[in-house]
Parts: C-alpha cells; sequence; structure tokens
C-alpha cells in the first residue's frame, strides 16, 4: 500500500567555495603557484596584476577597481548584450599582426634526456661481448635489481621466468655464472648482489687490493654475523688482530655503500625543492611573521570583461535569444573569477591566523631554538584558539614550511603529544627526544648505554619513562641499539 509522508532532514554539504578554498589552504607554495597559473590560463577573466595593467586602468580613474566593476550579488538577464562589439578585431594583440622571421629567435634551449637506473646498467652491457642468450639473460637479470641494487629472488625462479617469459630454457647454473661474470662488473660497485654481505664483498673486490683490502674480504666471507654484530674481540682473537688493525679494517668496510643502486644519481629521482611558506624573524626581541610573497599574488578582473558586464548593463534589450549563451559565459567566467579572487584572501587570512596562533604557543622556542623549549601542542589546540576546524589547521600544517632563524622547519614539527614528568607537568614528546639524543651523543662509544641504562638516566633526570618507550623513540631517532653503537 502507497503511503505519503513528509520527512524533516538537516544536511551539511560544502559549496563548490568552500571546496576550492580547501584545496588551496591545503597548497604548499610551489603547487599553490601552479594553481594559480593554470587559473589564469582557463580563465580570461582573471588577471594578475602588473604595472602596466593599472597604468592603463589609470586612464579613466585613479581609485579604479576593475574587481568593483562587477559583484556577486548582480543579477545578468542574459538577454540583450551585443557582445560582438567586443570581440572586434580591434582588441587582436598588436604582435599578432606581423610576421618576425628572424633566425635569433628561432634557438631553442635543449633538454637532457634523462636516463633511468635500469637503462644505466642495459648500455653498460654493450661492452660485454655476449652471445644472444647470455644478453638476453643479463638483461633480464638487470630488470630484476630493485632501486637499492640487490636482487631479492633467487636464481631458480629468475630461470623459471625465463621460460615462461622470453621463452629462454636455461638453469640456475647457468643464470648463476651470467650474474657473476656480467652483472657483478657493473657499476655502480656492488650491484646485483643478494644480501648485503655478498654486496660489500663485491665492492671491495672492485678496490685496488691491499692487507687491509684483502683482510676484510676474510673477515666478511668467513664471520660476517660476528662483525655485523660488533663482536670486536673474537674477531681480534680468532685472527690476531691488534686494535688499530682492526680498526683500520673497519674504516675499510665502513666506505662502503650498503645500497649501491642509491649511489646512482643520473636517474629519474629528484629532490624536491622545498620553498619556506612563511617567514619569522627575531626583531627587537618581538617575533614577526610573514607570509612568503609568492603566497599572495595580485589578482584581479579583467578591465575587458569588467567593462563587457558595464556596458551590458546599461545597454538596451535587442537579439535577446543570439546573445544569451554568450552573455551565460561571460557571467561564468566573471564569477569564477572572483571566487578565485576571494578564496587567495581567505587562504591567505586562514595561513596567517593558524601560523601566528602557532609561533605565538611556542614563543619561547622561536625566541631562543632551544627545542627542549617547545610546548606540547595537537591540532585541537590551536583549532580551538583560532576558532577554525581541525581539518583546516591539519591542511596547514601537513604540507607548509617556516623559514626562522634556526632554519627551515615543517609547521608539523611544532606539534607533539605531551607526557607527565615527576612533578606533573605536561613535556613535550619532542623535549624528551631531544635530551634522549643528547645523552646517547655524549656517551662512551666503547660502553654504549643500554636501553635500560637510558631509562634510568632519564629518570634522575626527572622524566620517568618505560623503557620499552625509549625504545620507540630511539628507532624514531634513527639510533641503533646499544651493541650495534660500540665502537673500538
Amino acid at each position: 500500500m502507497l503511503k505519503q509522508q513528509q520527512q524533516l532532514k538537516i544536511t551539511q554539504k560544502l559549496s563548490p567555495q568552500q571546496i576550492q578554498l580547501m584545496k588551496l589552504v591545503q597548497l604548499p607554495t610551489i603547487a599553490f603557484e601552479q594553481r594559480v597559473k593554470q587559473e589564469l590560463d582557463e580563465n580570461p577573466a582573471l588577471e594578475i596584476s602588473s604595472e602596466e595593467t593599472w597604468e592603463e586602468e589609470d586612464k579613466y580613474d585613479d581609485s579604479y577597481d576593475a574587481t568593483d566593476e562587477y559583484e556577486d550579488n548582480q543579477i545578468i538577464q542574459a538577454d540583450a548584450i551585443n557582445v560582438d562589439e567586443y570581440l572586434s578585431d580591434d582588441e587582436i594583440p598588436e604582435y599578432r599582426l606581423y610576421a618576425n622571421n628572424s633566425n635569433e629567435d628561432d634557438y631553442v634551449q635543449p633538454y637532457r634526456e634523462e636516463v633511468s637506473f635500469h637503462q644505466y646498467l642495459i648500455e653498460q652491457l654493450n661492452t660485454f661481448r655476449l652471445g644472444e642468450t647470455d644478453r638476453e639473460i643479463a638483461e633480464f637479470l638487470v630488470g630484476s635489481i630493485n632501486d637499492n641494487g640487490y636482487i631479492r629472488r633467487s636464481m631458480r625462479d629468475i630461470a623459471d621466468d625465463l621460460a615462461f617469459t622470453q621463452n629462454i630454457y636455461t638453469d640456475e647454473q647457468e643464470v648463476e655464472r651470467i650474474l657473476k661474470t656480467v652483472i657483478f662488473h657493473l657499476e655502480p660497485a656492488g650491484i646485483g648482489a643478494r644480501d648485503l654481505q655478498e654486496s660489500l664483498i663485491i665492492q671491495l673486490k672492485h678496490k685496488p687490493q691491499t692487507p687491509i683490502t684483502e683482510l676484510a674480504i676474510r673477515i666478511l666471507t668467513e664471520n660476517f654475523e660476528t662483525f655485523s654484530r660488533k663482536h670486536y674481540e673474537k674477531l681480534s682473537q680468532k685472527y690476531e688482530l691488534s686494535d688499530e688493525k682492526l680498526k683500520e679494517v673497519i674504516q675499510e668496510i665502513e666506505k662502503l655503500n650498503p645500497k649501491p643502486g642509491s649511489s646512482y644519481s643520473e636517474g629519474g629521482k629528484f629532490t624536491e625543492q622545498i620553498v619556506p611558506d612563511f617567514t619569522i624573524h627575531i626583531v627587537d626581541g618581538q617575533l614577526e611573521l610573514s607570509l612568503n610573497g609568492r603566497n599572495t599574488p595580485e589578482l584581479h578582473i579583467s578591465q575587458e570583461y569588467a567593462e563587457m558586464f558595464k556596458t551590458y548593463r546599461d545597454s538596451n534589450e535587442k537579439d535577446k535569444q543570439k546573445q544569451k549563451e554568450a552573455v551565460e559565459f561571460i557571467k561564468q567566467k566573471l564569477d569564477a573569477a572572483k571566487w578565485f579572487i576571494d578564496a587567495i584572501k581567505q587562504r591567505q587570512t586562514t595561513l596567517l591566523l593558524t601560523m601566528n596562533a602557532i609561533m605565538e604557543y611556542q614563543k619561547e622556542y622561536f625566541l631562543t631554538g632551544d627545542e627542549t623549549k617547545l610546548k606540547p601542542l595537537i591540532l585541537k589546540d590551536i583549532a580551538e584558539s583560532v576558532n577554525l576546524d581541525i581539518s583546516t589547521i591539519s591542511r596547514v600544517a601537513n604540507s607548509k614550511f617556516v623559514s626562522t632563524p634556526y632554519g627551515t622547519k615543517a609547521v608539523r614539527d611544532f606539534f607533539s603529544e605531551a607526557i607527565k614528568n615527576e612533578e606533573g607537568e605536561d613535556i613535550s614528546t619532542r623535549e624528551v627526544k631531544k635530551i634522549l639524543q643528547t645523552i646517547i651523543d655524549s656517551e662512551d662509544k666503547k660502553k654504549p648505554y643500554t636501553d635500560d641504562k637510558l631509562m634510568e638516566i632519564l629518570k634522575e633526570k626527572g622524566y620517568p619513562i618505560a623503557r620499552r618507550t625509549i625504545a620507540k623513540y630511539r628507532e624514531q631517532l634513527d639510533i641503533p641499539v646499544a651493541r650495534l653503537r660500540k665502537e673500538l
């Protein structure tokens, strides 16, 4: 049986403008610049301010602002504007009306073609005299090398794949032969090894052979596990080495690269450029915050489009149906331009408001540079302080950088959880990590502190932390266990 009923619902939806603002807020400086350029290319009603632009506008009125000619609340009827008169040949730029056939401007800056890591290895195979089958096996082995320079698959699996995918029937002994006679001789040294031990030995064999390198090869071949665990006393006794001799061997091995593939710098990996979004200066003992100028482009609505709208508003209606689509197009572009300009202004306000609250909260750190002065801080604290949503604060913190007198820092680094000291005060986990780092840096490397000992030292300093927490912080600081920190 059919029934009719009324139901009241409350729903919350983000407007297109709000979505646009959120997307702009989370962009770092370089990505934001690209987004502005994209919008300028796509929307003819939007222009970037320049001296020439404003000089031209000053001819009409010293206080002229093209944006003032268009307001979002003005209603366009889209009925009677004659757009043709505004799109006449007079609007064609002068540079399009003549040809320039001079060869002076024909030069194009050449681009260097980047060679991938694997292509670099393949090209080296050309220096070997290989038969067709051996060449295909060698290329397949190169393709099995990961970015760190290792082959993590067994020779049997590779032989099976050669049969199924390349129709090359061989055995694991033949694949092993190509690996050792060809792949192990490629540069950088150590490429194609199955594990760290094999890679280090290959690298040592590539070096000029001296008594020290020969001894290092022997130790790694016969007692790699003992060496990796830094049981130096056992090595000294077995090989009858003095501490000085063993130290020379260790130094020779430490020069090697545990990830030989990472030494290739010509591949398609690029370091991301970091451009600070904010700058903090100390002036007369006071903090001053500024937003990177690249985040504050001077945009305005195109004078041509604004005057087109003004003329339409004051004109008489004619050719209603004919001009309707063109007028709707103008209205759409004007709306988009105004929304984008407003979104940029709101973005600037949000960034400055958020970063200023963080700066004030962590004022002691910004004045001294002492990381132990960093207070516990979570996103909710700043959100409540500036009356913004936590998601907005998160977008600012996760992708922005600030230039300080002590270097460029990620904004998210100023947020940390809190733990309580013996006096019941909340302290930042970053403060504890900094103290932990200082203790380990000053320890006797011949007898490094264990996690239990570190726990005791921190407790004496007023930081009662469990041993497992010490281990967690140590791993986050990329500090190995005591055994691996031991030195002769």
